[in-house]
């Protein structure tokens, strides 16, 4: 079996001498398959002397933490998971303190610190909100990860500049660290690290061996005993083990069911009844049948047994399936519900009556400009499904879209899609950087950059365009360009070469959205959805007649009070210049 992400863990919190214990800890570790699609989860929180109610703010901060960061999406990377859960956390605090009769005075509301750390796969992912810390020990050597969030305004009195619940915007200290066997992180309270030395807390985790929790007991005592005033919290992390899986051994975990046979009408299969073969290729069979439980009719995609022994084709195929899922879009094809065990590796989707965009663009090769608008509304419309998941889809194009008979489009086909929660995982499996057809794909990829949501854009925009004139905006060239200065020396062909009646912001919008640089592009796909309706202020300004011919006596007013303005400032710095000397004579 393939190795796990193991850890070994050590805590100890004491009131010290306060009359409370306003600190709240906690460590979470799921079981499979949540511990490599979203790791273990570490918090520490602090609460602030100067309240009442900050033990409550410690204890919600870290418990929501804990429970609300494995209920997010397995396809979010951990940062945007962990930041929407503490931006949530953040505002109810605050509004907590808003509602009391402490709310014009933060220092007694529901606020505390928090330094919180998620490892996945061989990343520790670090979020830090005030004055508690985090360190790692590695090689005999303490050292500190985070910031402390303190405002000093003295030698001996200071404030929190930042922490959770202390204003309804909240910023968040992140950092990603590759982890190593063996590695020990520490998470502490100011009651600790200000009085316990590095010194003593190395050799304290050295001597204790296995039990970490004596040796955080042990930290903990030193720093009372040094004279600490506040609560004393430490939590001690080791990494006793990271997952490892070669080639072979994932391999063998994606191919534990065989490879359906090549189907035939009226077979029976898995409970479903073959109608007729939809497509074959080299890569997979793709057959129209009918479930015999609810007589539905679906469609069953089966790799090819060619691709067999390919685990990047193999682990793309299972991703369509685990993706599909978890998107619910009406312009996103859905997944038929799993009711009975599968005997074969296949998928089942539901069946649309329709044909491709491709097969539609030939029998409607002239469309009309709203025809196009709705289509690529409906298909940005999917897109943005994937998106709001943190999914870049990677290969839009016509044959990968299905318009209904109703007239509805859907994206069919996700073999290609990038998953930012699951790139975080670590796979030996290498990947094609370029997995989507070259025609459509982003300048970008061919780059070697980093794609974005921008890149999506530009393949559905390369899509509008093709709607409207049947070509490419730049050719086949862009494939064919391996440098930035290669790129630069394409030309963008107006959509308007071809037709006329298409309005210029129309155009001026395609272009936008196709320019070569991705940060040129349009930010959001919702702003060139919008702009190909309404004309964009940027374009009429720039198409805008100067105010000399759109109304000259305005112009020449203007330029006759600015005149007149300039000589009055002239005439009162000469006036000034003249006086003192008259005076003098």
């Amino acid at each position: 079996m393939p190795s796990q992400l193991k850890i070994s863990v050590g805590q100890y919190s004491d009131k010290g001498r306060k009359e409370t214990n306003q600190d709240f800890h906690g460590v979470y570790i799921p079981k499979e398959p949540q511990l490599s699609s979203k790791g273990i989860a570490i918090a520490l929180a602090d609460g602030i002397s100067s309240s009442d109610v900050s033990h409550i703010a410690s204890q919600a901060a870290v418990a929501g933490f804990l429970e609300d960061y494995f209920c997010t999406s397995e396809a979010w990377s951990v940062k945007k998971s962990v930041q929407r859960v503490l931006m949530a956390s953040n505002s109810w605090l605050y509004s907590q303190t808003r509602q009391s009769r402490y709310c014009y005075d933060m220092d007694r509301g529901y606020v505390c610190t928090l330094s919180a750390m998620v490892i996945k796969s061989t990343t520790a992912h670090i979020f830090h909100v005030g004055d508690t810390r985090i360190y790692r020990l590695r090689d005999q050597d303490l050292e500190q990860l985070t910031h402390d969030h303190r405002l000093w305004v003295s030698q001996d009195k200071s404030y929190l500049s930042r922490a959770l619940g202390i204003d309804s915007h909240l910023e968040i200290d992140y950092q990603a660290l590759p982890v190593a066997k063996g590695d020990i992180f520490l998470f502490a309270t100011d009651g600790v690290y200000e009085y316990a030395s590095s010194r003593f807390i190395v050799q304290a985790i050295n001597e204790s061996g296995d039990d970490l929790d004596t040796a955080a007991k042990t930290i903990v005592d030193e720093a009372y005993q040094q004279g600490s005033t506040d609560n004393l919290t430490l939590q001690i992390i080791r990494v006793e083990n990271l997952p490892r899986q070669d080639a072979k051994e994932l391999y063998q975990s994606l191919t534990e069911l065989p490879f359906p046979p090549v189907l035939e009408a009226r077979a029976l299969f898995d409970g479903y009844t073959i109608v007729r073969e939809l497509h074959a290729s080299s890569r997979s069979h793709i057959y129209l049948a009918v479930d015999n439980e609810t007589s539905s009719q679906v469609v069953i995609k089966a790799p090819s047994i060619d691709l067999r022994g390919d685990p990047a084709y193999l682990e793309r195929f299972l991703m369509e399936d685990w993706i599909a899922r978890r998107i619910n879009n009406a312009h996103v094809l859905k997944p038929c519900a799993q009711t009975r065990k599968c005997n074969f590796l296949y998928v089942a989707t539901e069946f649309i009556d329709g044909q491709t965009l491709r097969q539609w663009m030939i029998d409607n090769p002239k469309p009309d400009l709203e025809t196009v608008r709705g289509i690529i509304e409906q298909i940005a419309k999917g897109l943005r499904a994937f998106h709001r998941l943190e999914m870049l889809h990677q290969d839009l194009r016509p044959d990968n879209i299905m318009i209904d008979s109703t007239g509805t489009a859907k994206i069919i086909d996700f073999g290609s899609t990038r998953v930012a929660g699951i790139m975080e995982m670590a796979i030996p499996i290498k990947q094609n950087p370029i997995l989507g057809t070259v025609q459509y794909t982003a300048p970008e990829y061919f780059l070697g950059e980093q794609a974005s949501e921008r890149s999506d854009l530009f393949s559905l925009s390369v899509i509008a365009y093709q709607m409207l004139t049947g070509k490419l905006p730049y050719g086949a060239e862009v494939a064919k360009c391996k440098t930035k200065a290669a790129q630069n020396k394409l030309m963008y062909t107006s959509v308007r070469y071809e037709n006329r009646e298409i309005p210029a912001w129309v155009d001026d919008a395609i272009r936008k959205a196709v320019h070569l640089n991705p940060c040129k592009r349009y930010q959001d796909l919702s702003e060139f959805i919008f702009d190909l309706r309404h004309p964009n202020q940027a374009f009429l300004n720039k198409t805008r007649p100067p105010l000399l011919e759109r109304n000259p006596v305005a112009f020449w007013k203007g330029l006759s009070f600015i005149l007149g303005v300039i000589i009055v400032a002239l005439l009162a710095d000469v006036t000034q210049t003249i006086c003192p000397y008259v005076k003098h004579l």
